[in-house]
């Protein structure tokens, strides 16, 4: 760590923290993974609209034509992700893939289908498996109004670029909390060294989850005070919440193998202090972007040679994925700004300055521990 305090709302690495041990990509995002986009659109109207959407295009080409192999996993089922069964049968993703609040999905699934039927070559599709992540922002977004119309969810769609992903209070992020702080849109990714095939993995959160936040370890949300979930004010359930975790790769894997990638994510999320509860939806979608195991619809046809990676050289971006989704959590919270919504309810940003003191201060102090 650096000796700097800033209290301002910074990604974690410029604060001198540094999660895992991988290599980040240059952007240190999902979108360091060639060729993916990623588009949001926020709402913030009034004293009680907090809501957005966050799109992210696996390509650039016809998604529907082009598939990705995909996986899919879930730690706690309490959530409404559509799409997901087709995605665990078929081991494919065939549109974008939209994250929004709880009551918008199924106008994110009329955005997905609108912008999929206008691509070229669409319009007369008869079966389109649109895939929508959520998580509740009620705490600080009237839900219940569903201000979010479906136009400025496709427009999420329609903006996606290749650049650096905006994080905190913005697009599906824009209403959350997580671990009684304000949180949001997180992102980090890690780059395999070249013995181990140089490639690329990104992941993008939703963070909106229950727990009690570790940061490297370090029992911060105990030490501030954040420890027991039922002091957040609000209309949901005390242990209420969810994460969705998306991680994309340009390694050559086949689903079955990126459903174990999925997995690992899990590792990342333990690690920052979530607690996987009753009312906590927990999920992981992860694909793969490489042309060679995209499935093209020759491909899809009939019988077809794919080259992919074989199951003992996935280990590396095992390891890549727990630390990206750990660093990307961080880096929802701590690029998050304090915000007021519904009711005249605060959710207050999580206090950095006071955060690398004290992870100072446990470090100095495990350092002064004799093994």
């Amino acid at each position: 760590m650096n000796d700097a305090a800033p209290s301002k709302p910074q990604r974690v690495r410029s604060l001198g923290i540094l999660p895992g041990d991988l290599p980040t990509g240059p952007l240190n995002g999902i979108t360091d993974v060639e060729g993916l986009a990623v588009g949001q659109t926020t709402r913030i109207v009034g004293d009680d609209v907090r809501t957005g959407a966050t799109a992210i295009l696996p390509h650039a080409g016809n998604l529907l034509q082009d598939r990705v192999p995909a996986g899919l996993a879930v730690a706690n089922g309490h959530g409404k992700l559509m799409g997901g069964t087709q995605i665990a049968e078929l081991g494919e993703i065939e549109t974008p893939i939209v994250l929004t609040n709880t009551l918008a999905v199924p106008r994110a699934a009329e955005a997905i289908l609108d912008w999929t039927l206008a691509v070229p070559d669409n319009g007369t599709a008869i079966s389109i498996n649109p895939v929508v992540g959520e998580t509740n922002d009620g705490r600080l977004n009237a839900i219940e109004n569903r201000s979010l119309t479906v136009a400025e969810i496709r427009r999420a769609i329609e903006i996606a670029v290749p650049s650096p992903v905006e994080e905190g209070c913005v697009g599906a992020g824009t209403g959350t909390v997580a671990m009684g702080w304000k949180a949001g849109i997180g992102t980090s990714s890690r780059v395999l060294p070249q013995k181990d095939g140089a490639y690329t993995l990104g992941v993008l959160v939703q963070s909106n989850f229950p727990g009690c936040l570790r940061l490297l370890g370090a029992p911060i949300g105990r030490l501030l005070g954040r420890g027991d979930p039922s002091t957040l004010d609000g209309p949901h359930e005390p242990d209420a919440g969810s994460i969705m975790i998306v991680v994309a790769t340009n390694a050559p894997l086949s689903d079955r193998n990126l459903t174990r990638l999925a997995r690992r994510a899990f590792a990342g999320l333990a690690r920052t202090g979530a607690t996987f509860t009753n009312g906590s939806g927990d999920y992981a979608i992860a694909f793969s972007t490489a042309e060679s195991v995209r499935r093209t619809p020759e491909r899809r046809r009939g019988a077809s040679s794919v080259s992919n990676l074989a199951n003992e050289s996935v280990s590396p971006l095992f390891q890549a994925t727990i630390e990206a989704t750990e660093e990307a959590i961080y880096n929802s919270l701590f690029t998050a700004t304090t915000m007021t919504g519904r009711n005249g309810r605060t959710i207050e940003a999580l206090p950095n300055d006071r955060v690398l003191a004290l992870l100072r201060r446990q470090t100095a102090h495990s350092e002064d521990t004799p093994a």
